[in-house]
């Protein structure tokens, strides 16, 4: 029995599918398939069923799943322990970021470059993706730290979050629409075209919800990556933005007109997540520590 075959039961068990598995290790499905053969075969059980649509397990699967984990967890913490005893930090971390985070707002290139200079055999990874996504790659293991929009959702009870940025969010339309005052009720967008990030990500989660408790479903009919972009598409009259409030000066520059969203009023946030259940690789753990403390000052400096 080898720790690799324990790592590919886990997987397999918690994606409950041998292809999702396979991509999630980098593996060719064949080769996974065959290495959980020979587990069974040294166990002398079948821990998977394969003979639904989902890969399900069996009794004795299930009593050898909790002790697989723990294995695993055990030879990490092996690992970790030694590299704190040395004092050296090595291996790789890997952060998630909502797209157009690292940006001047929230310099997280800054805090990466000089954490690469005080740990230059540290490898950093760095992957843009919605919030949906990288919540789940927290989850599973592929991601170290995320930077995401969250959505007022109750987060899996595996994950730690420190927001460390809340903003107001606005419906941006164009400088010449003159239709609306400074203020709209969230009711007064039912029928209306909008413009939102895409499905998955913070602020659309919180529309989406927020929409949900008044009774219907926005009418989503442009979507853009990053706010800037809603902003500009806003300035050209294809619908309304919902979107950070901007300042008086930033809406003009940018060729809009920013009205408040009431009844109720509607938060953006950001947050700091990570997987709090296990203890982490002490390099993602400095690595956590130097961002909270960056954007933590950044929160404290525009209360």
């Amino acid at each position: 029995m080898e720790l690799r075959q324990l790592r590919y039961f886990v997987s397999v068990a918690e994606e409950a599918n041998f292809t999702r598995a396979a991509q999630r290790l980098h593996l060719a499905q064949p080769g996974l398939s065959a290495q959980i053969r020979q587990l069974e075969r040294e166990l002398g059980q079948p821990l998977l069923d394969r003979s639904g649509r989902t890969v399900t397990l069996t009794a004795a699967g299930a009593a050898v799943l909790p002790y697989a984990q723990s294995a695993l967890a055990a030879a990490q913490q092996i690992s970790f322990t030694v590299d704190e005893f040395t004092g050296l930090l090595r291996g790789q971390v890997r952060i998630g970021l909502i797209s157009g985070a690292a940006t001047e707002e929230f310099d997280v290139a800054t805090v990466l470059s000089a954490f690469h200079r005080d740990h230059p055999q540290v490898g950093i990874t760095l992957t843009e993706d919605t919030t949906e996504r990288m919540l789940a790659a927290l989850t599973h293991g592929e991601l170290d730290i995320a930077l995401v929009g969250l959505t007022g959702a109750e987060l899996d009870e595996r994950l730690a979050v420190d927001v460390v940025f809340e903003t107001r969010l606005a419906a941006a339309v164009a400088r010449d629409d003159h239709e609306f005052g400074s203020r709209i009720a969230l009711a007064e967008l039912r029928e209306r075209s909008l413009i939102c990030l895409p499905r998955g990500t913070g602020i659309r989660g919180v529309l989406e919800r927020c929409c949900a408790a008044a009774g219907f479903t926005p009418r989503i009919e442009f979507e853009a990556a990053a706010p800037p972009l809603l902003v500009q598409l806003a300035a050209g009259g294809l619908g309304i933005a919902v979107v950070p409030a901007l300042g008086a000066a930033q809406a003009e520059a940018a060729g809009v007109r920013m009205i408040e969203i009431t009844d109720p009023a509607m938060h953006g946030q950001l947050g700091l997540v990570w997987r709090s259940d296990r203890p982490a690789a002490p390099a993602a753990k400095v690595l956590l520590g130097q961002l909270r403390i960056a954007l933590g000052r950044r929160k404290a400096a525009h209360r």
